[in-house]
């Protein structure tokens, strides 16, 4: 949980002292990570402790503290970066191997790409297929000797100081830019201190006070080095959480950043959300779920019963992922937030497909399909399940992950048609997500097949209805009867619904879900 206010009416001597603080432990973060690269793999906690003091002498403990911490998760964050890199090559390798040992022109199928188009194509594949070989090789050499290549600031606003004009900046505009986001100004907080942290303090009535670095404690204005922020804060946003929690000394982590553009800056508080106890699967499907379909621009949204019926009219909500990060991020938080409320409204859970397009954004699976592979890239799965879970969890609502096999196709396959009327045009997303929340409920996607007209069987027969749980053979094929048959339906031609089960998947394809409930 991560919540910000703006620290207004700062006095020039807090910036002062602010960006004072800020370089210097910026300086030290720099050279802490650099020694941590240097090391690799062979670092240890010996020399974590040898950094540790080193940093002490020219900062605090608990500044050296938290300096050491970040610059262990941006090393991990790094190597994660690399590894998911290597796999992206080895993807992209393997997809051009392939289709180099196909003849040229040769058509592909469902499940795998063809030869390429022509003789030319194919020749510029073998040149990138050793672009890529050359790269996988010296990303291999440097995951196994533990190098990674970390920039502090971050490696886009570097390369901005090459394209200025097409940026739009300065030189001073950008150096302004570069030293602000290279500052570091950011505590961890401990539990049982007061107000949850002896860095950065923050007092109920919302008064900063900041635990100086040897350097620069000469500047204090109070006792034991630390520097009163005449600016004071209230947090609008979940700021009762906040005093309940600097209240009873629970901890809080606290970061102060300076925004160029607007001159402006920010303090913000967060803290970790304790688990969330897991709750039985029959316990979530007992009042039905709400299946949700993600797709590049909104999501779509059915409310089910217990017995796998839609209830009422589908729902969309909609987002644009055009512009800024910060755009994109508000975007998504407004959709998830109007999905959750609808859910709070019923007391439902929110069933919602597992999805994962790592391996699919590599140019070389799709080939030509650039508009495909831009909308699959497009589309945030990670960022929105993750927020998703974070937020269903401040509301108490339960969020199951489905398998996302065939739900699209299955669910316009057997439920587009029968849900659109006069009043309703159901589209493929619509029954998307009735399959999705049918299979989140144990039940079968398909429909029972339609009787037939009157007067060809027992008048008009069984009507068009869902397959009992209990039901004999709703998933098998159904057998082929000997004789005679009706005119529409020659003899051993009946509908084949066919096994639902996915390839060779084990049990039936509902029971390939989990629970997400927490981080």
């Amino acid at each position: 949980m991560a919540i910000r206010d703006r620290l207004k009416d700062l006095t020039p001597q807090d910036v002062k002292v602010l960006r004072l603080m800020g370089d210097h432990l910026g300086s030290l973060a720099s050279s802490d990570l650099k020694a941590w690269c240097a090391a690799g793999l062979d670092h240890d906690t010996s020399q974590w402790a040898e950094r540790k003091r080193a940093l002490t002498g020219e900062s605090s403990s608990r500044w050296a503290g938290s300096i050491t911490k970040a610059t262990h998760d941006q090393w991990a964050l790094a190597r994660r970066s690399q590894l998911a890199y290597i796999r992206s090559l080895e993807a992209g390798i393997a997809t051009i191997t392939y289709r180099l040992s196909l003849p040229v022109g040769e058509k592909g199928t469902k499940k795998a790409p063809g030869g390429y188009r022509s003789r030319e194509e194919r020749f510029a594949k073998t040149r990138r297929l050793h672009l890529l070989q050359d790269r996988l090789e010296k990303q291999r050499a440097d995951h196994e000797a533990g190098r990674v290549r970390v920039v502090r600031g971050g490696k886009r606003l570097l390369r901005t100081r090459h394209n200025l004009e097409a940026a739009q900046l300065t030189k001073v505009e950008w150096r302004e830019r570069w030293r602000a986001e290279r500052r570091f100004l950011a505590a961890d907080g401990e539990s049982g201190k007061p107000y949850g942290n002896e860095t950065i303090r923050v007092t109920p009535d919302g008064q900063v006070t900041i635990k100086l670095p040897a350097p620069l404690a000469h500047l204090a204005k109070t006792a034991h080095g630390r520097y009163v922020l005449t600016s004071k804060v209230s947090f609008p946003h979940r700021g009762d959480q906040w005093r309940d929690r600097v209240s009873t000394n629970r901890a809080v982590a606290y970061r102060i950043c300076e925004n160029v553009e607007r001159g402006r800056w920010y303090l913000t508080a967060s803290w970790t959300i304790p688990p969330v106890k897991t709750v039985p699967l029959e316990a979530v499907r007992a009042g039905g779920v709400i299946g949700v379909d993600t797709n590049a621009d909104h999501l779509a949204a059915w409310r089910l019963d217990t017995h796998g019926n839609p209830v009422g009219e589908p729902r969309r909500f909609d987002y644009d992922l055009t512009g800024s990060t910060q755009h994109r991020d508000a975007q998504i938080r407004h959709a998830l937030i109007r999905l959750l409320h609808w859910a709070e409204r019923y007391e439902l859970a929110i069933a919602i497909e597992d999805l994962n397009f790592q391996a699919e954004t590599t140019r070389e699976k799709h080939g030509r399909r650039k508009r495909f592979r831009n909308l699959i890239s497009g589309m945030p799965t990670s960022k929105l399940r993750a927020r998703l879970v974070a937020m269903a969890a401040e509301l108490g609502i339960t969020i199951v992950a489905v398998d996302p096999a065939y739900t699209s196709k299955w669910g316009a396959q057997h439920w587009q048609k029968p849900l659109t009327s006069k009043n309703r045009n159901a589209t493929r997303h619509d029954a998307a997500a009735v399959a999705i929340g049918r299979r989140a409920l144990g039940h079968p996607i398909r429909r029972r097949t339609a009787s037939p007209p009157a007067h060809q069987s027992d008048e008009q027969g069984h009507r068009t209805v869902q397959a009992a749980p209990g039901g004999p053979g709703r998933e098998e094929s159904r057998p082929r009867i000997p004789g005679p048959r009706t005119r529409s339906v020659g003899t051993g031609r009946g509908a084949n619904a066919g096994d639902q089960c996915v390839q060779d998947r084990s049990g039936h394809a509902a029971e390939h879900l989990q629970l997400m409930l927490s981080l």
